[in-house]
């Protein structure tokens, strides 16, 4: 007759192991990866169960993906700490978690005055069966298109309150970040046309004034 398995306990926190550091279902971890030559993994932890004895603890995350991890790969948009949160679940040794990390929401990660090692950011949850993304469309910004990459200096038309890469409009880091006053090249051809109009009104406003002085 084959033994009873003895009862897990469901755990509230675990203590990582080499720190003074408590995690609990819902935080982020790093976890240490079989290749020490690869960065660590990013993961939510789920639960944590140990043995009726309180040993052999485990943990059951939901993994995040770096870009590069995705079927589509990194693309230009995709912020160095960017990572998605997936549909891929697992169970792992609490002794492979090497730390606490953070993982921001997009809104939240630009906000902040600091990035640390332990900040990362996601605005995807990405189906690791399919390589596909929701949401699957995000609002994109310049003249090339793109989704905002934070990691990246864009600057803001003070006409239509669109962003610009410096380099798409012919312009450097360092000069971008000595402007006092942007305007894109539509604005400002706008702001040309309004000035040409003025100008002619007022020309046609004062050859009338003249005309009329004529007539006396």
């Amino acid at each position: 007759m084959a033994k009873p398995r003895p009862a897990k306990r469901i755990l509230d926190s675990y203590t990582i192991k080499g720190s003074n550091k408590t995690i609990k279902p819902g935080d982020c971890v790093l976890m240490r990866p079989p290749d020490s030559s690869k960065p660590p993994y990013v993961a939510r932890v789920e639960s944590i169960e140990a043995g009726a004895r309180g040993s052999n603890v485990k943990v059951r995350v939901r993994w995040y993906y770096r870009p590069e991890e995705s079927i589509g790969g990194r693309r230009q948009f995709h912020g160095a700490k960017e990572v998605f949160l997936s549909d891929h679940y697992d169970v792992q040794s609490a002794d492979t978690i090497e730390g606490k990390c953070f993982v921001h929401s997009f809104k939240n990660y630009t906000k902040l005055d600091a990035v640390g090692n332990e900040d990362f950011f996601c605005r995807f949850e990405y189906k690791s069966a399919t390589g596909s993304f929701i949401p699957d469309r995000i609002a994109v910004f310049c003249k090339c298109e793109m989704p905002y990459n934070p990691d990246d200096l864009m600057i803001q038309c003070e006409g239509c309150s669109d962003w610009y890469h410096p380099a798409c409009i012919d312009m450097t880091v360092e000069e971008a970040k000595k402007l006092e006053h942007f305007f894109c090249q539509s604005c400002s051809s706008q702001n040309e046309k309004k000035t040409e109009n003025s100008h002619s009104a007022s020309r046609q406003s004062e050859s009338k004034v003249e005309s009329k002085r004529r007539r006396r």
